[in-house]
């Protein structure tokens, strides 16, 4: 028997009580608001936020032009300059989808990236325009409409383009009559992942979650309207955690970055009295490690969010001394970037530094609009007991986890096995509830906030011709919290080889930042089965 629900009789969506959730209306509402606020700074660049509304506008309407609409892909090989922060806002306008490459990555990688995602228009950095070249070149579908983004810092490099940036721009129209999607659950962003296997998994995102991510982000972070952001996270990673809708909902200050140094960082934090900023491990070292006289004049408190592999405890003490207020937060691209915080208890100002240090370097408890984070058993899909010794799997449900993997239904159907998203990640629960990651179901390698596969490693290991086994771990490093380090088995029936030829090799098939950094050769740890045991061998390494 149906129940008569009187709250549903004629009481439906409409236009008047009813829009989709996107963060798209976040600068719109901004460039009303706070006309003359200062939206973007690079170097001596600046621009309001009524003016990169237009500009945003501008290119979308140039894209829309080109023919650009629902469900085409636009990428960008960018770094952090005001063209990438417009991308973020722009692309989306005209109902495409936002795919952000990583810059660092080769040829090989982009150009599977490229037709995967069926790319219609690409925005390039003339630094990248010489890999972009081989990626075109290198693709098996119709190469994407290039257009140059000229830099006046980065006068270098070579210009492949049909169009180029600002004159694309100022061919659109200011008054582009754009709209919020007709469905909250459209693609904002595709962003690609290392996984286990050779190919990365494509990973799609929608308006609702990029809208209420952005907000958890801000109550994880505290921040206050008109906060000052330094870019030193890579907008190309998560779209920024998502700050790019952050800071045009706050009225914030983008301070754009071209690339991390620490000297110009801090010169930053100086000049424009940052407050805000996030990164991996390695960008809070950089600033823990530099000298006093780099740090002199920053007499405000900096926050801080870090991210990555599990970070040294020592990073926040460091920070902590020079007045740096670091919050530790956690997620994967599948979770736009962080999803889970570590919010500090008042109680724990008065612990000693090392205690207080200790809690803060947890992953912690999930994100305010995130509708669940829990520690599963894998098997029994049960929560483990808040005992700070059982281990099961982190997993979350809710808005703020994409849709899927594009084309890629197997993958997807794993990943939402049981309604959750199984994020691969073993972890302990405390007994306050705060999450405690102890290892990693897959052998993803964390270096510098990049993920890397370990699998890919070694299957260019295993190209060279002397090669007969290899397992791939990864490493602490005080820098970059992990690197890959290899385990070779030679064979013997081929001439030995060295560290050096090998890496060499290496060099030849891989990334650089995936390289390993360290080859130990011998024979590998095996159970009885046969099966390496990457356990033990981490272990052997991480001791030594």
């Amino acid at each position: 028997m149906t129940r008569h629900n009187p709250y549903n009789q004629g009481l439906d969506k409409n236009n008047a009580n009813y829009v989709p959730l996107s963060p798209l209306s976040f600068i719109e509402r901004t460039a009303v608001t706070h006309p003359h606020l200062p939206s973007v700074i690079y170097n001596e660049q600046r621009f309001t936020w009524a003016q990169t509304y237009e500009r945003c506008k501008q290119v979308a309407s140039a894209l829309h032009r080109l023919g650009i609409g629902d469900g085409d892909t636009v990428s960008t090989m960018l770094p952090n300059i005001p063209a990438m922060y417009e991308a973020h806002f722009a692309i989306p306008m005209t109902g495409a989808v936002l795919n952000t490459l990583n810059i660092r990555l080769n040829a090989e990688s982009l150009a599977f990236m490229l037709d995967h995602s069926e790319c219609k228009v690409i925005f390039v950095d003339p630094e990248f325009a010489e890999v972009i070249e081989q990626t075109l070149s290198l693709m098996k579908t119709p190469p994407p409409i290039v257009i140059d983004v000229d830099d006046p810092y980065y006068p270098d490099g070579k210009r492949i383009g049909q169009y180029e940036y600002e004159a694309f721009l100022a061919s659109g129209d200011p008054n582009f009559d754009w709209h919020l999607p007709a469905d909250e659950w459209n693609a904002i962003a595709l962003g690609y992942t290392s996984g286990t296997t050779g190919n990365p998994k494509g990973v799609v995102t929608h308006h609702r979650g990029a809208y209420l991510a952005s907000m958890s982000n801000i109550l994880a972070a505290q921040m206050p309207a008109h906060a000052v952001y330094l870019w030193t996270l890579p907008l190309f990673h998560c779209n920024g955690w998502c700050f790019p809708w952050v800071l045009a909902l706050i009225a914030g200050t983008n301070v754009c970055l071209r690339r991390v140094d620490v000297k110009v960082m801090l010169e930053q934090i100086r000049e424009h009295h940052i407050t805000y900023y996030c990164g991996a491990p390695i960008v809070h070292t950089l600033i823990a490690d530099a000298p006093d006289t780099l740090r002199a004049g920053i007499n405000h408190t900096v926050h801080g969010l870090i991210a990555g592999a599990p970070p040294p405890a020592s990073v926040f003490e460091r920070m902590e001394k020079i007045g740096f207020n670091l919050t530790h937060v956690y997620g994967l691209t599948e979770t736009y970037g962080p999803a889970v915080g570590c919010p500090k208890q008042p109680e724990w100002a008065n612990l000693s530094v090392a205690d207080r240090v200790e809690r803060n370097s947890r992953q912690g408890v999930r994100y305010h609009l995130q509708e669940d984070v829990v520690v599963l058993d894998p098997n029994t899909m049960k929560p483990v007991p808040w005992d700070g010794r059982t281990i099961g799997e982190i997993m979350f449900r809710g808005n703020i986890v994409m849709k899927g993997y594009l084309k890629n239904p197997t993958a997807t159907a794993e990943a939402f096995s049981g309604g959750w998203f199984h994020s691969g990640d073993l972890a302990v629960v405390d007994p306050d509830g705060y999450m405690r990651i102890r290892d990693r179901a897959k052998d993803v390698i964390i270096s510098g906030g990049e993920n890397i596969a370990s699998l890919e490693i070694e299957e260019a290991i295993l190209r060279h011709p002397a090669i007969s086994s290899v397992a791939v771990v990864a490493m602490k490093d005080e820098k970059w919290g992990e690197v890959p380090a290899a385990f070779v088995e030679l064979r013997a029936d081929i001439p030995p080889i060295t560290e050096d030829d090998l890496h060499q090799h290496c060099s030849q098939h891989l990334a650089r930042y995936k390289l390993p950094k360290k080859y130990i050769f011998g024979e590998l740890t095996r159970t009885s089965t046969g099966k390496v045991q990457k356990f033990a061998l981490r272990e052997q390494l991480n001791v030594e």
